[in-house]
């Protein structure tokens, strides 16, 4: 040992007695507390209770000395038992002197101990109500959990990871799970025998191989425990600080958002968790947080919290999901995941229409895209037939050579008002065409009807921008809609509307009272949310797939990170399956888009041809020009007026100036002379 070494020996067990073996340990731990500054309180406070610990055992040794002895006598046995490494040396007796004076043998015991556990919290942070918790909890669950329900009450803040159920996003999607998605993945492009409920005439079409769409990366850095537990301690402290007394019970990691499930105590009103939604935001440092109060089904409040690192749910994913692939429905709509990390998949049938709103930018191309697709792979071209209206060109065109489509993609505002009126000409064909057999609807006739070729399938009309719509003929394209919305479920036929200015003028009243499902996507303002959802909260989505799902069946919306797929995607699945030849398509249907008199001269007043004639060949419009040439009152000549803006004739009202006549005289000349052909 050497002579440094013996002489520190000897002294240690002088001074400590058998507590000098612990003494290299306390040493090491402050050295560490220095050096690495590991917690977050100041260091001598740790350093003092440490101390104070290794006293109080210190005295604990020394009572093996007898209470009667005097200090000096004391000092002197515990110095001979400090030599066989016994007692607790000169200090443990000095210290023990006086306390087992003072208290005696048993009442230092107690003394100790209180000071041994008050200096463990001082060092771990804690406090004496949540150790007396950490005791009785388990206590009371064990015998109450026969008798009673399992009733969470509040602790303190600083048990949280304790007692909350963190369920982090993608923990079910391991390597085992990825590993039997490539192998579904590799058998359905070998032998294409993946359930897709699609028809048995699989002769003349096969789905798309699932090859074609990218594999999921699963991203394990998509949490940190540490954070979320944090921010969950925040909510709770911010929360008691305004007054109210809530405690988190649930966490739910999705992803985009973490979703905290806070139980508020009874009388809590909800108006007060909603309202404090901003100084929540505060605290926890993020954008804009949404508030669900209460969330269906729970006695809890939902706080979604966006997450640092988002995770990207591929449509994919949940075309191989059980969900999708035992839908039991040839319309189906993949849409994504929601909060829980749940898949999210419906049904157009079920709806049975759909209307689809959301900023620039928001996803709302993205969410179309994977509908179609969704349909694409699970319904052959003999089951559904789409058809598409694209205002903006661009979007959907993509489409155009498809199976399922009925005719080209339609891209013509003006004849995209033919399209729907054949719609509705359609649906009123095929009602007669069920009460000569005595059904009610598409499906109990599809059934009746043995022969394939009599069948008939389902009708997706799919509009991807209503506000260019309403501005060329906004009586038409709602009177057409709300026909088809209200009498076309049972004829098989259903309406998917999307636009990206959700205002009052494009998304009317009447509208909204024939669509009752919606999807709303991010957008700039609370009134713009509540024009879609009638209600806000789409105000506070992230944007990038985010959307509130709010089907008629449901009696608050969903909230789903919508499922992505990219373009390169939807071009190779359109090469795969598209047709080189125009003989897939309804020709009749071509014919009527062809021939828009319908919708031009069909109805209104009986002077509209005629004004019609009489403005093109002046090439203006103005009311006191009809008053004076057709010789008509003012208020009948102001209604032939707003007749021809409807039907894309004149432009708006510009003041004082003539309204802008927007067809040429030959133009109007071809119309006339298609009036002998009848669509029928």
């Amino acid at each position: 040992m050497g002579i440094i070494g013996s002489i520190l020996a000897g002294t240690s067990f002088s001074f400590m007695g058998f507590g000098a073996y612990f003494f290299p340990l306390v040493i090491i731990f402050a050295g560490m507390i220095f050096i690495l500054n590991k917690f977050n309180f100041k260091e001598k406070r740790v350093v003092l209770a440490t101390l104070l610990i290794f006293i109080s055992f210190l005295i604990f040794l020394d009572g093996v000395i007898p209470t009667s002895y005097s200090l000096f006598d004391r000092i002197k046995n515990s110095i001979s038992l400090s030599k066989v490494g016994k007692g607790g040396g000169i200090i443990g007796s000095f210290f023990g002197f006086f306390f087992y004076k003072l208290f005696g043998s048993i009442g230092t015991y107690i003394v100790l101990s209180f000071v041994i556990i008050v200096n463990l919290l001082i060092i771990t942070n804690k406090n004496i109500n949540e150790l007396i918790d950490k005791i009785t909890i388990p206590i009371k669950k064990f015998f109450n959990r026969t008798s009673k329900p399992n009733i969470t009450t509040p602790t303190p803040v600083d048990n949280i990871k304790e007692d909350i159920n963190v369920i982090e996003y993608n923990k079910s999607l391991d390597k085992t799970s990825l590993k039997e998605m490539r192998v579904k993945d590799e058998k359905a492009n070998i032998h294409n025998e993946i359930k897709m409920n699609i028809s048995k005439r699989t002769d003349t079409y096969v789905a798309p191989s699932l090859s074609l769409l990218k594999s999921p990366i699963i991203n394990q850095d998509t949490s940190d425990k540490r954070v979320i537990l944090n921010n969950a301690r925040i909510i709770e402290e911010t929360m008691r600080n305004f007054g109210i007394d809530a405690k988190i019970i649930e966490i739910n990691v999705g992803p985009t958002i973490t979703c905290y499930e806070l139980q508020p105590s009874p009388g809590v009103k909800l108006s007060r968790i909603v309202s404090l939604s901003d100084n929540i935001a505060l605290s926890l440092a993020s954008s804009d947080i949404r508030i669900e109060a209460p969330i269906p089904g729970k006695s809890a409040v939902g706080i979604e919290v966006p997450n640092k690192l988002k995770t990207n749910v591929l449509l994919k994913e949940i075309i191989l999901s059980k969900e999708y692939q035992e839908i039991g429905s040839n319309l189906p709509l993949a849409l994504g995941k929601d909060v829980y990390g749940n898949v999210v998949v419906s049904t157009i049938d079920k709806m049975p229409h759909l209307l689809i709103a959301g900023a620039t930018g928001s996803g709302k191309s993205v969410c179309i895209n994977t509908i179609i697709t969704s349909i694409i792979y699970k319904s052959s071209p003999e089951d559904v037939k789409l058809l598409l209206i694209d205002p903006k060109v661009v979007e959907l065109s993509i489409y155009n050579g498809i199976p399922h489509l009925l005719i080209p993609v339609v891209t013509d505002p003006k004849k995209a008002a033919s399209a729907l009126s054949w719609a509705v000409d359609e649906m009123e064909k095929r009602y007669k065409l069920f009460a000569e057999n005595s059904v009610r609807d598409v499906n109990a006739y599809n059934t009746k009807m043995k022969n394939k070729e009599e069948q008939l399938p389902k009708i997706v009309v799919i509009i991807d921008e209503l506000a260019d719509l309403m501005m060329v003929a906004a009586q038409e394209i709602e009177d057409y809609i709300c026909r088809l919305a209200q009498m076309a479920r049972a004829a098989g036929i259903h309406l998917i509307v999307a636009t990206q200015r959700p205002s009052v003028d494009v998304i009317t009243g009447t509208i909204k009272a024939n669509i009752p499902s919606r999807i709303s996507f991010a957008v700039s303002s609370q009134v713009d949310s509540r024009t879609i959802l009638d209600m806000s909260g789409a105000e506070k989505l992230l944007g990038n797939g985010d959307m509130l799902f709010f089907p008629s069946y449901y009696s608050k919306p969903v909230r789903v990170q919508g499922a992505y797929i990219s373009d390169e995607e939807v071009e190779a699945i359109v090469k795969s399956i598209s047709v080189k030849d125009d003989s897939q398509y309804d020709m009749n249907i071509i014919e009527k888009l062809e021939n828009p008199k319908d919708v031009l001269f069909d109805g209104g007043d009986e002077l509209l041809p005629e004004a019609i004639s009489l403005v093109v060949e002046e090439g203006q419009a103005s009311i006191s020009l009809l008053q004076r040439r057709l010789k008509i009152g003012y208020a009948r000549a102001a209604r032939i007026i707003d007749e021809m803006e409807e039907r894309g004739i004149v432009g708006g009202y510009e003041g004082s100036k003539p309204r802008k006549v927007l067809i040429t005289p030959e133009e109007l000349e071809s119309l006339s002379r298609s009036d002998n052909s009848e669509y029928k």
